[in-house]
C-alpha cells in the first residue's frame, strides 16, 4: 500500500496531528488524542484506533488496557489537512479513562463546569493492577 497519502496531513513541528474519535452511530465526540504518521498508518492498516501517547512517548491502541477498544470505520481529514476524524464503534460503550461514555462529561452552567454523565464502570474495575 502506498503511503503518499500520509504526505497530505499538515503534521505539527513535532510530528504529530490531533485526532477526534467520533461514535459512527450517534456522533457523539468521544475523545480528542494525538497520532504521528505510524499512528494514523497503522490505524487505517489495521482498523483500530491506534494513537501517540505523548507522555509515555509511545504507540498505543485504545483499549489495551480497558479493553474498550476502538473499531475504526470511517478516517476523514479536515480542510486545512491538520485534524484526523476517525468514526468508530466503540467497544463496551466507555471511552473515557474515568468510566464514562465520553470524556466530554463536563458541561459550563451558570459559570461552573458540571459533570453531566454518569461513571458507566468504575476505573479501578476497568484498570485493574
Amino acid at each position: 500500500m502506498s503511503e503518499t497519502w500520509l504526505n497530505k496531513v499538515n503534521w505539527s513541528a513535532d510530528g504529530l496531528v490531533p485526532a477526534i474519535a467520533q461514535d459512527a452511530k450517534t456522533g457523539r465526540v468521544l475523545m480528542v488524542a494525538w497520532m504521528n504518521r505510524e499512528a494514523l498508518k497503522r490505524t487505517a492498516e489495521t482498523g483500530d484506533a491506534i494513537y501517540w501517547s505523548r507522555s509515555r512517548k509511545k504507540l498505543w491502541r485504545k483499549g489495551e488496557e480497558s479493553g474498550h477498544f476502538q473499531k475504526v470505520k470511517e478516517i476523514r481529514l479536515d480542510c486545512d489537512s491538520d485534524v484526523i476524524l476517525l468514526q468508530v464503534e466503540q467497544q463496551g460503550g466507555i471511552a473515557c479513562h474515568t468510566g464514562r461514555e465520553s470524556c466530554f462529561f463536563s458541561k459550563l452552567e451558570q459559570s461552573k463546569w458540571v459533570e453531566t454523565d454518569a461513571v458507566l464502570k468504575s476505573p479501578d474495575e476497568i484498570y485493574k493492577q
